[in-house]
C-alpha cells in the first residue's frame, strides 16, 4: 500500500497513520473489553457481600464504571479516526498500471487512420464552426443564460446527441445491460463511498442547504444502488448502463478548451457498471473495453486504447484504460471513454457484498464477502458530437452520419449547413 501510494504520487505517511489509529482502536477495544467483564464479575458479588465490603465494592464499581466510559470514548474516538483516514487512502494500483502522471500513459493499441484533409483539398473546421453552420451548437446563449463552459443542442444537434444516446442504450442492452435512469442528487455517503470527495472534491458541485452532490457521472448512483446489500452470487455479473446529466465544476482547467462543447460544466452520458466476483473483475475490465470499442468503431471514428498512469487514475481505480479519439483541428487524440477496474474498493465502503453457498473449505456453509464494482463510458455525449463532426465532416460544411446512427435521425445520411 505504501508504494501504491508513492506510485500515485499521494502521502505515504497516511498508510502509517491509519496504521497506528488502528492499532489504537484494537488496544482500546480490547482493554473495554477487559474493564467490561470486570465489571460485570463484580455486580456479580455485590448482591453477596455486606458491610465494609459491600461498601468497597460498591466503591470500585464506580470507579470501575468511570473507566469503562473512558474506554469507551478511546474506542469510538480510535474507530472515527481510522475511518476517517481509511476514506482518504486511495485504491491499490494494479502492478501492471505505468508509473507517472498525466502523460506517462502507454499506448495499448490504434484503430482507423486519420483523414489526411490536404489530400481531399479542404481545410477541417473545428466543431463549434461547424455546430453552427448545422444550427447545431449555440454556446454564446449558453453563456448569456448560464456562464462560460454551457451550451445549448439545437436542432439537429439535439436530435444528434438522442440518436448518440438511443444507439449506445440498444448496444449495451443487447450485450445483457439493464438500462438506468438515475438520479442526478445523491447522499453524501454515495458520494464518498465511491471515491470523490477525496482528490476528485473540487470538482464536485454541492448544495449545502441540502447536503446533496450533483453527480457528475452515472457511476455514483449506480455504484450506490445495492449500498447496504447481500447480493446473491449466483445472479452475478449485475450489468446497468445508467443514463444521466453529469456536472463538473472543471476547477483547474482555466484557459483549458475553452472554445466549444469539449470541456463543459453540464453534460450527459450513458455508463456501463458491473457487479462482479472479485477474481473476475479482470476479465470484465477486458469486457468493457471491448464495448467501448465496438461502439466507438461503429461510429467509425480514428481513436487509440491507452493504459492510464497511477498518478491520473483516480482514488477508485485500481487500472483504468481510456478510449482516445483523433481530434483534426487538434492534430491530436483526445479522451472520449474511460474503463476503470474498481476492485472491492467500492464495495467496501458502501457495504455491498456477494453470498456464496459453500466455504473456501467446501464445507458447504454459506460465506459474505465484498465484491468488484467496475466502470466503463460508453457515451459521453459533447466529446463524441465533437469527433464525430470534425472527423466526419465534408468540404461543403455537411457532416456525414455513420450507418449506426442513421436509423434513429430517420434515416438521414447526412446533416446539412441550415439553409441549404
Amino acid at each position: 500500500m505504501r508504494a501504491s501510494q508513492r506510485a500515485r504520487g499521494e502521502d505515504v505517511g497516511l498508510v502509517d497513520a491509519l496504521l497506528s489509529a488502528d492499532e489504537r482502536r484494537r488496544s482500546s477495544g480490547a482493554r473495554f473489553d477487559q474493564l467490561r467483564a470486570e465489571q460485570k464479575q463484580l455486580g456479580k458479588l455485590i448482591p453477596k457481600a455486606a458491610g465494609e465490603e459491600k461498601a468497597g465494592l460498591l466503591k470500585k464499581t464506580g470507579e470501575l464504571s468511570a473507566a469503562v466510559k473512558a474506554a469507551d470514548a478511546e474506542r469510538d474516538e480510535a474507530d472515527a479516526e481510522t475511518q476517517r483516514l481509511l476514506l482518504q487512502l486511495g485504491n491499490l494500483v494494479h502492478p501492471e498500471v505505468p508509473v507517472g502522471g498525466e502523460d506517462d500513459f502507454t499506448v495499448r493499441e490504434t484503430h482507423g487512420t486519420p483523414r489526411d484533409f490536404a489530400a481531399e483539398g479542404f481545410e477541417p473546421k473545428d466543431h463549434l464552426e461547424l455546430g453552427q453552420t448545422l444550427g447545431a451548437i449555440d454556446v454564446e446563449r449558453g453563456a448569456k443564460v448560464s456562464g462560460s463552459r454551457f451550451y445549448y443542442l439545437t436542432g439537429v444537434g439535439a436530435l444528434l446527441e438522442l440518436a448518440l444516446v438511443n444507439a449506445a442504450i440498444a448496444q449495451a442492452t443487447e450485450a445483457g445491460f439493464t438500462a438506468m435512469l438515475t438520479p442526478a442528487l445523491v447522499k453524501p455517503r454515495a458520494m464518498e463511498g465511491t471515491g470523490f470527495l477525496g482528490q476528485a472534491a473540487e470538482n464536485v458541485y454541492h448544495l449545502e442547504k441540502d447536503d446533496y452532490y450533483l453527480v457528475g457521472t452515472s457511476e455514483v448512483p449506480l455504484a450506490a444502488y445495492h449500498m447496504d446489500e447481500i447480493l446473491d452470487g449466483e445472479k452475478l455479473p449485475l450489468r446497468y448502463a445508467g443514463f444521466s446529466p453529469c456536472f463538473r465544476r472543471e476547477a483547474g482547467t482555466y484557459g483549458k478548451d475553452t472554445r466549444g462543447i469539449f470541456r463543459v460544466h453540464q453534460f450527459d452520458k450513458v455508463e456501463m457498471f458491473s457487479y462482479v466476483a472479485p477474481e473476475d473483475s479482470e476479465a470484465e475490465h477486458a469486457r468493457l473495453l471491448e464495448w467501448e470499442k465496438q461502439w466507438l468503431n461503429a461510429l467509425e471514428l480514428p481513436f487509440r486504447v491507452i493504459d492510464v498512469a497511477t498518478g491520473d487514475l483516480g482514488a477508485s481505480a485500481s487500472r483504468k484504460f481510456d478510449c482516445e479519439a483523433w481530434i483534426p483541428t487538434q492534430g491530436r487524440y483526445r479522451e472520449l471513454t474511460s474503463a476503470s477496474n474498481c476492485n472491492e474498493f467500492q464495495a467496501r465502503r458502501l457495504s455491498v457484498r456477494m453470498r456464496e453457498e459453500a466455504g473456501d473449505g467446501g464445507d458447504g456453509k454459506r460465506r459474505v464477502r465484498p465484491l468488484a464494482t467496475l466502470n466503463g463510458t460508453l457515451c459521453a455525449v459533447p466529446r463524441t458530437i465533437v469527433a464525430l463532426l470534425e472527423n466526419h465532416q465534408r468540404a461543403d460544411g455537411s457532416v456525414r452520419v455513420p450507418e449506426i446512427l442513421r436509423p434513429y435521425l430517420g434515416g438521414r445520411e447526412a446533416l446539412e449547413p441550415v439553409g441549404r
